[in-house]
């Protein structure tokens, strides 16, 4: 039970941190790759943002639903 709990915390604060960095503005965030509105749009940095941040709640999942298993 313990386990989930830390995954869920895990999850909210690498999900927190890639909202912010897509929502917001940074460093060689590169050229824009699909507009959503006249203002906004997902750029390539965005991209990376997202992939990492998907690999990152896989991995959590990966050792959450892995770590409950015993070999015998």
């Amino acid at each position: 039970m313990l386990r989930w709990v830390y995954a869920l915390v895990i999850s909210a604060v690498s999900s927190g941190f890639a909202f912010l960095l897509v929502t917001g503005h940074y460093i060689d965030e590169g050229e824009v790759v699909t507009s959503f509105t006249p203002d906004h749009g997902l750029h390539e940095g965005d991209i990376f943002v997202l992939l990492g941040w998907a690999i990152s709640i896989i991995a959590v999942l990966a050792l959450t639903l892995s770590s409950g298993r015993t070999r015998e």
